[in-house]
């Protein structure tokens, strides 16, 4: 359904090629605004715009590496380029991991920072001066990991944390400026991001230590991400688990700790011993 509060916005969305970044795609799309997107997987993307043209949307899509700073510069000059403005940025990229510190390689913990935290304020970065101009959006997908440490999950959760810490900082420097910005935690999301989460040695799992099934979809995702950025809500954390996680954090955290622990011990093949 064609949103009035969405119509002729320029979104710019990071990852889109599949998961949540797709979802957001075709909400954003559905809603009447014209999408710019980016990820590492070309033929996927194209197959995203094909469906939004053929649905009488606009769409635009490009090669986007979001750990490399010029090509996060690119990326944002060909929304500019195409619709002359940015109103809306999706922070969504991502990727995670699965090992405990004490044997993961440093450089897994590296590529998550390039990609997680750095995707996020290079996009920003260069995003921010038409953001500025249009009053606009910068939004950041998150997770419940970057309100607490998830064990086995330490590059992910400090990267997250980075995050949250750049986000809020950013939303405080422009509060007299109109800028928005929004954290959306979603829960565990039926999506990719477990398939692709890396190992100890940085290579990808190739399997998801959970049920599917049983996830919030990245459908209900985007629905809710779209919602905030017309609401231009601060945080959103969609599910009861993360915001009793986050209530958790703050009055009883010696108890999260050994609850997070043995849930995540509860994972098949869990790293946690």
């Amino acid at each position: 359904m064609r949103n009035i509060q969405m119509e002729d916005k320029i979104i710019l969305i990071t990852g889109a090629s599949s998961g949540i970044g797709r979802a957001c795609a075709l909400e954003f799309a559905a809603r009447g605004a014209k999408v710019v997107l980016g990820a590492r997987s070309t033929e996927e993307l194209n197959e995203v715009v094909a469906q939004i043209t053929s649905n009488g949307g606009s769409a635009v899509a490009s090669f986007l590496d979001v750990a490399d700073e010029a090509s996060c510069k690119s990326f944002v000059e060909l929304g500019i380029s195409t619709y002359g403005k940015i109103d809306v940025l999706i922070n969504n990229a991502g990727i995670s991991m699965r090992a405990i510190f004490e044997d993961v390689d440093l450089a897994v913990l590296k590529r998550l920072m390039d990609v997680n935290f750095w995707g996020t304020v290079y996009c920003t970065k260069y995003a921010l001066p038409s953001l500025l101009e249009n009053r606009g959006s910068v939004v950041g997908v998150s997770s419940i990991a970057g309100f607490m440490g998830l064990p086995g999950r330490t590059g992910y959760s400090s990267s997250k944390f980075a995050m949250h810490g750049f986000l809020e900082t950013l939303r405080v420097e422009n509060q007299k400026k109109g800028l928005h910005v929004m954290i959306a935690a979603p829960g565990f999301t039926a999506s990719n991001v477990r398939l692709n989460a890396l190992n100890e040695a940085g290579v990808k799992q190739g399997e998801t230590p959970r049920d599917e099934g049983k996830m919030m979809t990245s459908e209900e995702v985007a629905r809710r991400i779209a919602n905030g950025v017309v609401n231009r809500n601060r945080t959103l954390i969609m599910t009861l688990m993360g915001k009793v996680t986050v209530f958790l954090k703050r009055i009883a955290p010696k108890m999260l700790d050994k609850l997070s622990y043995a849930e995540m011990a509860k994972e098949p093949n869990s790293p946690l011993r």
